[in-house]
């Protein structure tokens, strides 16, 4: 079964025509050869579905835009959340920075300061304040009223939590050292709404780092478990008491008053708990080998085990890199002695693993190991595509499903990029039909002239199909002839047959007749063959071309008995995958059934992000 993530491309904004006219009159409206001074703003705390055609709305009312450009991330094109605004003259920068800060957009309220500051004091800290025991009520807003008094603010923040809720400490980074020691001066030690603020200096992180590490070199108090139950308190406090002065021991009991097998014992030096903890670490005692360390708080072993974890998984995943392959398509009846002996010739395999479910049957995929990149290149090359059994397996490097995840959201995100490029309707735009068929150019290409995607038409009409024909040539495309996705979509009609034909044949004027006769003949087989069982060799002896298109002919009607709402989307997104696995599909239901869940449940999950003005 076929376990490629389905992901849905999302969607890309830009500024309206109309808008982008204004921008360009503003820039035209500048004297020739005049320098264009810089006033580039940034503007933070944006909620993601805000878009360059809001901010235009909202900043063009202090001044001419010069330009704005939401940052996205790379790979999904979602918005990261901050965006910057260029004005044509420094005076709209700051009439807008005074006018907008802290203005409600989609119900967040933006901050906005000068994205153009001296990377020295950026880097420095200069000037920067750090708040902490503040009040959760206390937002970015009232935090930069406050500070205001004391000089110039370059920036000022609330750290949030997950949720959005305040973490109760913010920073407030000043122009000049004179204004950030003024706040120091007179807010430390102050009540804001009740509770006494802690108001200095900022500390990079690397300083703090560097401090806690010298504290934590001083520890005085000790960790011990693997103790044997039956020592107490006094008898712990003797094993370490020839270290050094013990202020405390304390051997951890339940509520009957059992040992625990751990306890603490606190020095008086650090000196005497260095000693104790390189002496007594992993020695043995009553028949134990005790652990003996400084002891830490709860969120410090939190982070050291997650640190040892993500290291591990670094680890794991460079010595997999490049030799774990993933097979797919396998009979039920391969085990995993048989797929080790049909990979065993290009190389020594370290593993050989075919997937079961819960009774022990083979879930048709699987994984070997090579012990070499060479091999598995090699065995990769070779052995994608052929025949084990009955049916043609799928080989191919092994990869996690967030980055499986994130090269299919790079390929939807580029086919949403190459639709908006070409005319076709958005969710949300005028003539969009959420129902459907929608298709995408083959990978990395645009479509030919002629084979471009056209608009669905609403209510009555039928739409047209996937490929615009040349004059004469076959019409086929989405839905199926005999099918019609909703009531309001009629089937497209028969074409009448040509006088003194036999029934069923079909005749087709080429009008170029330079055009390769196998073309022509593989569309007719194409055509003829839509109610025959689709085979590998007759999917191979279609054209390129055509092979999409037979294969979402018998895809479509399966998914629209199930799925009819999103029949045409789901169809779309499918014939993205490799022709091998979409055969697959056809022949196993529950594989398909699988699939079309999958992909319902990610549209779902897209639509669902959109605004409400875009769903509605």
């Amino acid at each position: 079964m076929s376990t490629s993530p389905i992901t849905t491309p999302t969607e890309a904004t830009q500024l309206s025509v109309e808008q982008q006219q204004q921008i360009a009159q503003a820039q035209a409206s500048l004297p020739a050869g005049a320098p264009s001074p810089s006033a580039s703003l940034y503007v933070g705390e944006l909620d993601p579905s805000v878009t360059e055609a809001m901010l235009f709305e909202m900043f063009n009312m202090i001044g001419p835009v010069a330009s704005i450009r939401v940052c996205r991330d790379a790979v999904t094109r979602r918005s990261l959340g901050y965006a910057y605004v260029n004005f044509h003259n420094i005076v709209d920068g700051e009439r807008a920075l005074e006018s907008l800060n802290y203005t409600l957009i989609k119900g967040k309220p933006c901050r906005i300061m000068w994205s153009q500051r001296d990377p020295s004091l950026r880097k420095t800290g200069s000037g920067n304040v750090f708040i902490k025991n503040l009040d959760t009520s206390i937002d970015n807003k009232a935090l930069h009223d406050t500070f205001s008094a004391f000089g110039n603010i370059l920036s000022c923040k609330i750290a949030l939590d997950e949720s959005g809720n305040s973490k109760g400490y913010g920073f407030v980074h000043y122009e000049t050292e004179e204004a950030a020691d003024n706040a120091i001066k007179h807010v430390d030690g102050m009540l804001l709404n009740d509770k006494k603020v802690y108001v200095g200096r900022h500390i990079p992180r690397k300083e703090r780092q560097a401090k806690i590490e010298q504290i934590r070199a001083k520890f005085t108090n000790v960790y011990v478990k693997n103790l044997d139950e039956s020592i107490n308190d006094e008898q712990f406090k003797e094993m370490f008491s020839k270290f050094g002065p013990i202020t405390s021991a304390l051997v951890q009991t339940d509520e009957e008053g059992k040992s625990k097998g751990f306890g603490f014992i606190n020095f008086e030096n650090y000196e005497d708990a260095h000693k104790a903890v390189d002496t007594l670490n992993e020695t043995e005692h009553n028949g134990k080998t005790l652990y003996v360390a400084r002891a830490q708080k709860k969120t410090e072993r939190e982070e050291e085990l997650r640190k040892q974890y993500e290291q591990a998984k670094l680890e794991k995943l460079a010595k997999y890199q490049g030799v774990n392959l993933y097979i797919k398509n396998l009979d039920d009846d391969i085990d995993d002695e048989k797929l080790r002996q049909e990979f065993s010739v290009y190389g020594v395999i370290t593993s050989a693993k075919v997937m079961c479910d819960e009774k022990g049957t083979s879930k048709g995929f699987g994984f070997v190991c090579f012990s070499s990149p060479d091999e598995a290149t090699k065995a990769v090359t070779e052995m994608n595509g052929r025949m084990i059994g009955s049916k043609p397996i799928y080989v191919a490097l092994a990869q996690r499903k967030e980055v499986r995840r994130s090269q299919l959201e790079a390929q939807m995100a580029q086919r949403n990029q190459m639709r908006m490029q070409q005319g076709m309707p958005m969710p949300g735009a005028p003539g969009y039909m959420p129902g459907a068929p929608m298709f995408y150019a083959p990978p990395g290409q645009f479509m030919p002239q002629g084979q471009r995607p056209t608009v669905f038409a609403p209510n009555n009409m039928m739409p047209r199909p996937r490929w615009a024909p040349q004059q004469g040539q076959p019409v086929a495309g989405f839905p199926p002839q005999g099918f019609a996705p909703n009531s309001n979509v009629r089937p497209p009609r028969q074409p009448r047959a040509p006088r003194g034909g036999a029934a069923g044949q079909r005749k087709y004027a080429n009008q170029s007749r330079q055009a390769p006769a196998a073309a022509s003949a593989a569309a007719e087989t194409a055509e003829g063959s839509a109610a025959a069982p689709l085979t590998a060799a007759a999917l191979a002896a279609a054209a390129p071309e055509t092979q999409k298109q037979m294969l979402g002919e018998r895809l479509y009607p399966l998914i629209n008995a199930q799925q009819p709402e999103y029949a045409g989307k789901i169809t779309g997104m499918l014939l993205e995958m490799d022709n091998g696995e979409l055969l697959n599909l056809l022949e196993d239901s529950k594989a398909l059934d699988s699939k079309i869940n999958e992909a319902v449940e990610v549209l779902k999950a897209h639509l669902s992000e959109l605004p409400k003005e875009e769903t509605a």
